[in-house]
């Protein structure tokens, strides 16, 4: 379990035993981490994607460009792929710096996470923060960059639960089978929105680093002011023993996977074993999912099986 502070011992110090316990505490742990990284705005709900144009990208996917409202004072535009299928299908949101890349019309390889998805029967939703990554401050300021009340991190978070509201309302999208993935920057992205909004029913997360590891230098970097910077969540929380393994655990008994590179190595097991416990005492076994390359970039193989964990957990066939 490495030296991480276990996440079941509760705020009375009494130590969970139960699933009705654990419940308890998992309130807590959701709570200290929103109160330290500020409360979120009202979810936006029934609202649709607007379509603005479309486009045959493939003989059988269409291409959407799309509208919507992710913060209560920001519209961001994204693409929508879906699928020549008729009946309710299994989605994935992935998010990234801008969303050309996942649906294939970027430069950066094997990050066509989308469009591959498309292709294995998924609608597909690509989002990213185009404008503040075109100016290098990045992520999301609310209400506004300089008078920030809400950690950028979390705020993506947000926006992305947004999305998967906005994705659900879609006819053809079954609303109970929507997961999230991202790498790197899209990965630290898909796993704040995952752990802390229990609507997406599965995610992947690409070596985002999976808990605060300085030694990794700017690439697990949670202390920029774009990440947990802002409002002093990175130090605060660190000087209080608490680590990203705390979120994790909010998705039990909802899967994840890591699809780790340099960012996260086999030695992150330790952090990852906290959420093995906590779906233990639930009942639930082969909820946690890690795979390891040497480099931070994703290859042809490690996306092979984040495409697979998400047709196992999200095709309706599986179990």
């Amino acid at each position: 379990m490495g030296e991480f502070r276990s996440v079941m011992v509760m705020n009375s110090g009494d130590t969970v035993k139960t699933a009705r316990q654990w419940y308890d505490r998992r309130e807590e742990i959701k709570a200290l981490w929103h109160a330290t990284m500020g409360q979120w705005p009202d979810i936006i709900t029934n609202q649709p994607l607007v379509r603005l144009d479309s486009v045959m990208v493939e003989p059988d996917i269409v291409r959407y460009r799309v509208q919507f409202r992710w913060t209560p004072n920001e519209q961001t535009e994204g693409f929508l792929l879906i699928p020549d299928k008729e009946k309710p299908m299994p989605a994935v949101i992935t998010l990234f710096y801008e969303p050309e890349t996942a649906v294939g019309l970027g430069s950066k390889p094997n990050r066509d996470f989308a469009i591959q998805l498309a292709r294995r029967g998924f609608v597909t939703l690509s989002l990213g923060t185009t404008e503040t990554t075109k100016t290098q401050t990045y992520s999301i300021r609310y209400p506004e960059k300089g008078r920030e009340v809400v950690e950028p991190l979390s705020m993506l978070a947000y926006a992305a639960a947004n999305a998967y509201e906005a994705l659900a309302s879609e006819p053809l999208v079954d609303a109970h089978r929507i997961g999230v993935m991202g790498h790197s920057y899209g990965g630290k992205w898909a796993m704040f929105a995952s752990c802390l909004y229990d609507k997406f029913a599965c995610a992947a997360w690409g070596d985002p680093g999976v808990v605060f590891a300085e030694d990794k230098g700017g690439m697990v970097n949670y202390w920029e002011p774009w990440y947990l910077g802002s409002l002093g969540t990175y130090e605060k929380m660190k000087s209080m023993g608490h680590d990203l393994h705390e979120l994790h655990t909010l998705m039990a008994p909802r899967p994840f996977f890591v699809s780790g590179g340099y960012s996260d190595e086999p030695s992150q097991w330790r952090a990852l074993n906290h959420s093995v416990e906590v779906n233990r005492l639930l009942g639930y076994e082969k909820r946690v999912g890690m795979s390891n390359r040497e480099l931070h970039e994703p290859d042809v193989e490690a996306n092979e099986v984040v495409y697979k964990f998400f047709e196992y957990f999200l095709m309706e066939d599986s179990d």
